[in-house]
């Protein structure tokens, strides 16, 4: 491994839950010596990838790798990146898969894929508007989003597209705690009839959902020995969406969804 790949691997030990490093923990981490980690450390420093902050002089992120991922995310937007992981999801599953994203106050689907094993399947129309409280995706969303942008959802008028859509405030939070537990989000006639979905949110560099990735089906195609599959490609394939994009599962998300 040349001095750059070294240098730049160094920065794999930052995550989450670690923002902050010092020497000899990165040296450990990286199983290196100290002076090695002080000079691949001050190689990086010089060039804004890594910074000193506190009375301890800890490492953390620097500015450039900021302005890397920010480019990355020009480069390679949310819809781009979506379209083969849309493919092969619509491949395991045999089924409708899609992808949505927040826009403000409401839930865009961005790209969707088709699969040709049946003739009927659940359609999806690009940029339309889904509802947070109705569909898989919104219920993914909201279960992972702050409470005051939660709280503000639930305060507009509630829709109800189906007799199956819950529009109360209450028993729509009581149903946060599962998703957060699995990781993902069911959705069974609430948005259209005879629909059943699973969502799994898509997660920026902060943490914060901006989308969710979902597969849907026809309520009769969704047997109980079809579910662990769909759960398992939906996680996956969001787990993957959101590292493409420089993002990351926050705090708390199940280890098993990862």
């Amino acid at each position: 491994m040349g001095t750059v790949s070294k240098a730049l691997s160094l920065l794999t030990n930052f995550n989450q839950s670690r923002t902050e490093i010092g020497l000899s923990e990165i040296a450990r981490l990286a199983g290196i010596n100290k002076a090695t980690a002080y000079r691949l450390l001050t190689e990086l420093q010089d060039g804004g990838f890594v910074e000193q902050a506190g009375p301890e002089k800890s490492y953390r992120l620097g500015p450039e790798v900021l302005r890397l991922a920010r480019l990355r995310e020009a480069a390679v937007p949310l819809t781009t990146a979506a379209r083969p992981i849309l493919d092969r999801l619509a491949d395991i599953t045999h089924e409708t898969a899609h992808v949505s994203a927040v826009r403000g106050m409401t839930l865009h689907a961005l790209a969707h894929a088709y699969s040709p094993r049946h003739a009927t399947r659940v359609m999806m129309e690009d940029a339309e508007i889904l509802s947070f409280h109705g569909t898989g995706s919104g219920l993914a969303v909201l279960a992972f989003s702050p409470k005051a942008f939660v709280d503000a959802v639930l305060a507009q008028p509630l829709t109800r597209h189906t007799p199956e859509t819950v529009t109360d405030p209450d028993a729509l939070n009581a149903m946060f705690a599962p998703i957060r537990e699995t990781g993902v989000a069911v959705s069974i006639g609430g948005f259209e009839a005879d629909v059943h979905s699973h969502a799994t949110p898509v997660f920026n560099a902060e943490g914060r959902p901006i989308g969710a990735l979902a597969v849907a089906a026809p309520v009769a195609r969704v047997t109980a020995d079809r579910i662990p599959l769909i759960v398992r490609a939906v996680l996956d394939g969001a787990a993957e969406l959101t590292r493409a994009i420089g993002g990351f599962a926050p705090d708390g998300f199940p280890e098993t969804a990862i």
